[in-house]
């Protein structure tokens, strides 16, 4: 398969359709889960389309010191797992040198979520987009702490977003016995700052697949994760974690 007909087939093109064409320049998005269930997983299959069609991507991985360096080597693995799973699936011409090409558009960057403060983050993103000349199309920020994020932050990063022309995407950690997000509500660790982001998506996992729900478009909430034609258009194998295909 070419690479073209790739990106044309992937699911992630009706993932943007479920969600008015993708997120766009300045919007903030969060998807949301327990624990294991596939977050970090949707990130950078998110992260690996853009990837793909030749954009830049920052993926930001928030730990503690002592997880640090563990953290540096399980993310790249994820980007392997994933681009390898899509090669083999799919029979991609040239695949080692598409590869080559992804981690030349990758920057990935880990900060310990303890010692560290927003305005030190965005004016690293910053060197590296402007002064580095990596002119990101889209930053990932994976394992934040939710409970440190205030609505001022969240208007801070889409400022910062808009003014550098790129998008954001989050995830966010649910406990598992948040009954808000089990009737799929917003998540409770989101009601302040909801108003903010753009969109909201939880993972919720099935006996035989785990559901992408959209709980919130933009001005919209939807009630019960929207219509069964976009639950049914979104899930995740339980085993890959990848998003499967209509």
């Amino acid at each position: 398969m070419l690479l073209n007909e790739l990106i044309q087939r992937s699911p992630i093109r009706i993932f943007e359709q479920s969600i008015q064409g993708g997120l766009k320049n300045g919007e903030i998005g969060v998807i949301a889960s327990p624990n294991g269930v596939g977050k970090t997983s949707v990130l950078v299959q998110l992260a690996m389309d853009k990837l793909l069609q030749g954009k830049k991507v920052i993926h930001v991985s928030f730990t503690h010191a002592a997880l640090a360096s563990q953290y540096k080597q399980y993310v790249p693995l994820w980007y392997e797992d994933i681009f390898s799973e899509f090669t083999s699936r799919k029979n991609l011409e040239n695949a080692a040198e598409v590869k080559n090409d992804l981690v030349k558009n990758r920057v990935l960057m880990t900060f310990n979520q303890d010692g560290v403060t927003r305005e030190q983050v965005l004016k690293s993103l910053r060197a590296m987009i402007i002064d580095g000349g990596f002119p990101a199309d889209s930053i990932i920020i994976d394992g934040l702490d939710f409970s440190r994020l205030s609505k001022e932050g969240v208007t801070v990063v889409k400022s910062f977003a808009a003014e550098l022309g790129l998008s954001v995407w989050y995830s966010c950690t649910v406990k598992d016995n948040d009954p808000k997000f089990n009737n799929s509500s917003i998540p409770a660790i989101l009601d302040e700052i909801a108003d903010s982001i753009d969109i909201i998506i939880t993972l919720q996992p099935k006996p035989d697949y785990v559901e992408l729900s959209i709980l919130k478009d933009r001005k919209s909430v939807l009630p019960k994760g929207g219509s069964a034609d976009q639950l049914t258009a979104m899930r995740l194998d339980p085993k890959t974690l990848l998003i499967l295909e209509a």
